[in-house]
């Protein structure tokens, strides 16, 4: 059976037919043509294909599309503004907290979502946060790094006084 929903991710509706069992990440992917959700083990492990659904991290691959009809989705497309990168991607660019690239949309939402619900984690805290999320290649130290290196300018620019 097919359903007619209404996904709004980054800001945009896309009205999409979808079956009743397609995921989130496959109908982003597949029906909006957004393809900076990654599908890794697709059992909800990996962190891969994380997605910002009313502002909370969810695996995608664990949502049916039917279930986020009418919820507003955020996607790694929807972090930069315009051409230019937001602050937590020139940070990860930075620390060089990436090398192939697979995990880290899904790192970036779930660093999206502590940071802009204000966690004030200490270091433990945050590498326990990110742990719900693998990679493979980093080592993660560098990812710790950037997350922190951008929790911190954000709190700083919240400390600072305006002029």
């Amino acid at each position: 059976m097919k359903r007619q929903v209404t996904l709004n991710v980054n800001g945009r509706p896309y009205e999409v037919e979808v079956e009743d069992r397609k995921t989130l990440a496959d109908a982003i992917r597949e029906n909006c043509g957004l393809i900076g959700t990654h599908l890794g083990c697709e059992h909800g492990v990996c962190g891969a294909c994380t997605v910002l659904l009313e502002g909370q991290p969810v695996r995608s691959c664990l949502m049916f599309a039917v279930q986020c009809d009418g919820n507003k989705i955020r996607t790694v497309e929807g972090l930069a503004e315009g051409d230019r990168l937001n602050s937590l991607q020139e940070s990860f660019s930075r620390h060089h907290a990436l090398q192939c690239g697979f995990c880290t949309p899904g790192f970036l939402m779930l660093a999206t979502a502590l940071i802009e619900n204000g966690a004030d984690l200490d270091d433990q805290e945050l590498r326990e946060a990110l742990s719900s999320n693998l990679c493979r290649c980093t080592g993660y130290q560098s990812i710790i790094q950037a997350v922190r290196d951008a929790m911190d300018q954000v709190r700083a620019s919240a400390e600072a006084p305006a002029g």
